[in-house]
């Protein structure tokens, strides 16, 4: 029996906080999302991102934090709606259409109008539409908390993840 897993782990190294964090996060795993919503001028507006969490079922809650200087933010504040899309291996590309220039993230037919005229992008596991209930500002972040108010599932596929600055697939259950 290998008893190594159970001994304490010595850094090999010493790393100030910020360096500390990356590498860490870099080791953390995270399922991807894509937020979409419509931006004050009317205009589909979107990104990745790897915060989403459910926050209550009761009313049905979920949390997404975000970057106060991207181009989204505008579009996120207190009664806009947003949808929250769940993506997989085989819409890896809407990821990386979505963390691409803003300016053609909208471009092509990878999504359609949907609900209040919200992207809804399109062959994604599941998506959720709902309001923007709360915005916590947080340093030159905020942490988004949006009431679920419909959505549907799509084709199944496994989760798609970002983990050590790559996109991956789950592996092997443990």
């Amino acid at each position: 029996m290998d008893t190594t897993a159970n001994e304490p782990v010595t850094p090999t190294f010493a790393v100030d906080s910020l360096e500390a964090f990356k590498l860490a996060f870099r080791r953390h795993a995270a399922g991807v999302a894509a937020v979409t919503a419509l931006g004050p001028d009317g205009k589909p507006v979107g990104f990745t991102a790897t915060s989403l969490a459910s926050l209550a079922a009761v009313p049905p809650l979920a949390t997404f934090n975000m970057a106060q200087v991207a181009s989204a933010w505008p579009a996120m504040t207190v009664g806009n709606h947003v949808a929250i899309h769940m993506l997989g291996p085989r819409t890896r590309y809407i990821a990386e259409i979505l963390a691409a220039d803003n300016a053609v993230r909208f471009v092509g037919d990878h999504w359609e109008p949907g609900p209040y005229g919200v992207p809804i992008l399109k062959g994604v596991t599941a998506w959720m539409l709902g309001t923007i209930v709360e915005v916590h500002p947080v340093h030159n972040n905020a942490v988004v908390v949006v009431q679920i108010e419909t959505g549907a599932l799509g084709p199944e596929d496994d989760a798609l993840l970002y983990h050590e600055r790559n996109y991956r697939a789950p592996g092997s259950a443990v």
